[in-house]
């Protein structure tokens, strides 16, 4: 079977000469395409004002940081997740990142939907791997590069965290300011193409991890494909295993689809789907766009209307997501907390344990090595299950506590009975507030339609209750 995949990718690299090699000369026969569907779809041509959120983000800013991070720092949540969350990405908006193979279109996918092609701001294509950095796409006044040692040293941004990945990624991290009224709603993030026969310790940086880093905050990641690249390896595998968690954000595209005929598009779609099978373990298949993305009108004698059709619902897609952005970002905090919250149960379970086990004779880091490598002895997950409102599927692995235990003590910790204090009450108590009312309450509000300018923190205490100014002292 494998085989095959192989035998209609070949077929297919017959009949498609590839857009990048044939750029130059389609630039100076072919007419350019439409872009209307573009600007009407994304809603571009619109003078109204951007709507502020700035209450709303306030008010999440501060439930995080009252609410969430005492807990978090409290039992070192970061080092088991390596995810920190800052201000500057509570404030973010919303990041769509492009995957996929070498020169399958992602660049020139951006500059098309963009409008950047022949200008001074186009990312450069070509039929050759030509991106080898991982380019990020702001809103800025005028066109500015600015150097990932910079935007890492930037706190008001949200890749200061990116500092971790060393100096020899920040030398491939670039980002790039362009004056464009997209990019006011959206950030684009484009990537290196994988390339099989590419050792991780080539790149000099560690690219999974990198990659890692950018899945777990897009809101909508676009993995891209075309006709002559469609075999799986192991770079390839390793990103959809990356990717396992987030398929509602994945869009599988079929670029350059107007290159081949109706009968081998057919075959081609069904190769593509064989190949990621395996890896996507869904019961929904994944949703596939085949189209053509980039500035020139579609071949003649192919499908216009589906490819039309077929990238008018990406860009629905896009701006679903664009519209969304508060909604996913509240509901992203929330299960960041949800997560923070098992944690810190896993860790006091662990903690009580080891206590009960303790006698005047014993050897501590005998007694505790014991409950590490085999938790089910002590159910300790088992006892959080019974106990708490928590599902069997969000609980970590047990082998993730032997590195966390193995780098912090267990009796750095304290027990979550003792983390209280008479004003500030307890921190498990006001992370379970901020779960169950404090954030559905604010997403609620933004579902109701209410005014988000109207959320003033000043006036409620973005989570507290507010004070009745009525009643006596």
């Amino acid at each position: 079977m494998r085989a095959l995949v192989l035998l209609c990718c070949f077929v297919a690299s017959l009949l498609l000469p590839g857009q990048a090699e044939e750029a130059e000369d389609v630039s100076e026969e072919a007419p350019l395409r439409d872009r209307s569907h573009i600007e009407r779809t994304l809603m571009l041509n619109e003078d109204k004002p951007a709507d502020d959120f700035s209450a709303v983000l306030q008010r999440l800013r501060k439930i995080y940081h009252s609410s969430i991070k005492p807990l978090e720092q409290s039992y070192k949540y970061n080092e088991l997740r390596q995810h920190e969350i800052t201000d500057g990405e509570i404030t973010s908006k919303p990041m769509v990142l492009f995957l996929g193979p070498w020169s399958v279109g992602k660049s020139t996918m951006i500059n098309y939907l963009l409008g950047l092609e022949n200008t001074r701001y186009q990312l450069y294509t070509g039929a050759e791997p030509t991106t080898s950095e991982f380019t990020v796409l702001m809103h800025g006044p005028k066109l500015k590069t600015i150097e990932g040692i910079v935007m890492a040293a930037d706190s008001a941004r949200s890749f200061s965290p990116l500092e971790k990945f060393g100096q020899n990624f920040l030398e491939k991290l670039i980002g790039m300011e362009v004056p464009h009224k997209l990019l006011e709603r959206v950030t684009f993030v484009d990537t290196p193409g994988i390339i099989e026969n590419r050792k991780q310790q080539e790149r000099g940086y560690p690219f999974n991890d990198v990659c890692q880093w950018f899945i777990d905050r897009a809101d909508l990641i676009f993995v891209v494909f075309d006709p002559t690249k469609l075999d799986v390896g192991l770079e390839l595998e390793m990103l959809f295993r990356q990717l396992k968690g987030r398929e509602s954000q994945i869009r599988i595209i079929l670029n350059k689809a107007d290159n081949l005929a109706t009968q081998m598009l057919m075959r081609v779609y069904g190769a593509l789907f064989w190949s990621l099978a395996p890896l996507i373990n869904v019961t929904e298949p994944p949703r596939v766009y085949v189209s053509s993305f980039w500035p020139y009108d579609y071949k003649p004698d192919t499908h216009r209307d589906l490819f039309l059709r077929e990238e008018i619902s990406l860009l629905e897609d896009l701006n679903q997501v664009i519209e969304n952005r508060l909604e996913n970002k509240i509901a992203f905090i929330r299960q960041h907390a949800i997560r923070v919250r098992i944690h810190a149960l896993l860790v006091d379970r662990y903690l009580q344990t080891y206590k009960e086990k303790m006698t005047f004779f014993s050897d501590g880091e005998l007694v505790f090595k014991d409950i590490v490598e085999d938790p089910d002895k002590f159910y300790i997950f088992k006892t959080i299950l019974a106990k708490t409102n928590v599902s069997k599927f969000d609980l970590p692995h047990r082998e993730a506590y032997k590195d966390f235990f193995g780098i912090n003590p267990i009796s750095s910790f304290k027990l979550l009975s003792q983390q209280c204090s008479y004003m500030g009450g307890c921190f498990l108590d006001k992370i379970e507030r901020a779960i169950t009312q404090e954030l559905p309450s604010l997403l609620g509000s933004l579902g109701l339609g209410k005014n988000p300018g109207a959320l003033n923190c000043d006036k409620t205490g973005c989570g507290e209750t507010p004070k009745n100014r009525y009643k006596k002292p």
